[in-house]
């Protein structure tokens, strides 16, 4: 400090703030040695509040106006120091100006994400951003809890606390609000004002009055996004079979207006490309038709032929050795379910077979 700062010290201060840089909350006059000269003019301006600290301890808060610094006007002051009316030597104290303009557009959002259990998504996860407004409302409050001893108190020092204040009580009241994830939109303000109501408590223990909070957006994750905007898309598309056929018109349209495909044989690959297409998404769009189920069984006979098992052969196939003479009413057949070989002519099943065969002829002699 030279020589000339020393003896500027010992006239007469004119006290102000004019310096603001829109950020600033608290700024702290700098005097040297702290001592402000007895009879000194403190100016206060509209939007600040001038807090009087002497030793520590807060003597006094001024509001905007012109004031003369003295002990018949400081009796708090004087209290503390025990002067006299006729007491010359300068203050040995502090003063803090302190900004009470609203301080807007402060951001504000979710770190992680808030689990909540939605009616149509089940359990969600939702991210959450806005702005709100806020301003001092106790300068004496807020220099105690808050600022303490800091020459110059920027609201970036503040903001990380009050987004953690902020984004815990919200949480709270989006969880409990039982909204739809589907209907938030149309209820930001409800859920602004409430959570005002609930933030703007425990904002009044640092001094501060919260003014309004926004709720700019509440998003899904982008997975739960993507899959809404499919759905969105089928509502828009409506009719699919529709929409195959306007897509298969489209690329055969873009196939024959293609110059450098050679004109005609352009077109023409364009029509087969879009009937390919159109057969292949009809296909892969249309549900498979349901296949019959497989035929009965006509039977699986067993024949006696020259001493040894044949088979197993179906009706059709005993129709057949019945014609050429191989299956006669007296061969023995077998089926599941027959207790032993039997006849033909025996078994009620293979009728059929020989009524369009004649009977055997008759030996010679009968």
């Amino acid at each position: 400090m030279s020589l000339w700062d020393r003896l500027t010290g010992e006239f007469i201060d004119v006290i102000d703030w004019t310096t603001d840089d829109g950020d600033t909350m608290v700024w702290r006059f700098e005097r040297y040695g702290n001592e402000i000269k007895h009879g000194a003019k403190l100016t206060v301006r509209e939007g600040q509040a001038a807090v009087f600290v002497n030793e520590g301890q807060i003597a006094d808060v001024f509001p905007p106006g012109l004031y003369m610094l003295e002990t018949n006007n400081l009796p708090i002051l004087s209290t503390l120091q025990h002067w006299d009316h006729g007491f010359q030597s300068p203050f040995k104290a502090e003063i803090y100006f302190v900004s009470m303009k609203r301080f807007v557009d402060l951001k504000w959002g979710t770190k992680n994400p808030v689990m909540l259990r939605d009616p149509e998504f089940g359990p969600t996860r939702l991210r959450a951003f806005g702005t709100y407004t806020m301003r001092v409302g106790d300068p004496s409050v807020f220099l105690r809890e808050i600022v303490g001893t800091d020459g110059e108190f920027t609201t970036d020092e503040i903001q990380g606390q009050l987004r953690n204040i902020i984004v815990s009580r919200f949480s709270n009241v989006i969880a409990s609000s039982q909204i739809p994830v589907l209907d938030l939109a149309a209820n930001y303000d409800d859920l602004g004002a409430f959570a005002t109501a609930k933030v703007a408590e425990e904002m009044q223990e640092y001094g501060l009055e919260l003014s309004k909070l926004l709720v700019e957006n509440v998003s899904l994750p982008p997975e739960v996004e993507k899959a809404m905007d499919r759905r969105t898309q089928m509502g828009v598309i409506g009719d699919l079979h529709k929409y195959t056929q306007f897509q298969t018109a489209e690329a055969m349209r873009a196939a024959a207006s293609n110059e450098g495909g050679g004109g005609a044989a352009a077109a023409g690959i364009g029509a087969g490309m879009g009937m390919a297409m159109g057969n292949a998404m009809g296909g892969a769009m249309s549900a498979p038709a349901a296949a019959p189920p497989p035929l009965p069984s006509r039977g699986a006979w067993h024949v006696e032929m020259n001493g040894t098992a044949s088979g197993p052969h179906d009706d059709a196939t005993l129709a057949a050795l019945a014609r050429d003479g191989k299956l006669a009413h007296g061969t023995l057949v077998w089926t599941a379910g027959m207790d032993g070989w039997q006849k033909a002519s025996d078994v009620a099943a293979l009728s059929g077979i020989f009524a369009s065969q004649p009977p055997p002829l008759p030996r010679s002699g009968d």
